[in-house]
């Protein structure tokens, strides 16, 4: 099976994980208590949401090398804090272990690419 041309960020593989694991965060944080909504539950929605929209400014910036590096590098820091917000939500026991395992481990997936991609952008970049 012959892969397809990438023609848009959404087309990668790194953000269509983090966009179904951002989808999955918002499903899973309707079950966090009221008194969350301001705190945890907006955070930890903000965040997972922000690696998507952060790669999709990345994409969009690969005519130069270091603001393409710098969009990546906001996607990194908001997929480790969402990594945070997941602890917090297990530990206050808002989040099942086992699902939070799986989200976390998700976002170290995540998280490996993106830092592959900023250690080798070249391949990403559009020549001029």
């Amino acid at each position: 099976m012959e892969k397809q041309p990438i023609k848009s960020h959404e087309d990668l593989e790194v953000y269509q994980m983090a966009f179904d694991s951002a989808m999955t965060i918002f499903e899973l944080s309707k079950k966090f208590p009221v008194e969350e909504r301001y705190s945890l539950t907006d955070q930890i929605r903000r965040s997972s949401r922000s690696v998507c929209a952060n790669l999709a400014e990345a994409w969009r910036k690969r005519r130069y090398e270091a603001a393409f590096i710098a969009k990546l590098n906001d996607s990194e820091s908001e997929a480790a804090e969402t990594q945070t917000w997941i602890k917090f939500a297990v530990k206050c026991n808002y989040l099942d272990v086992e699902i939070g395992r799986e989200i976390y481990a998700t976002y170290n997936r995540i998280l490996g690419i993106l830092v592959t991609i900023i250690n080798n952008p070249s391949p990403w970049l559009i020549k001029r």
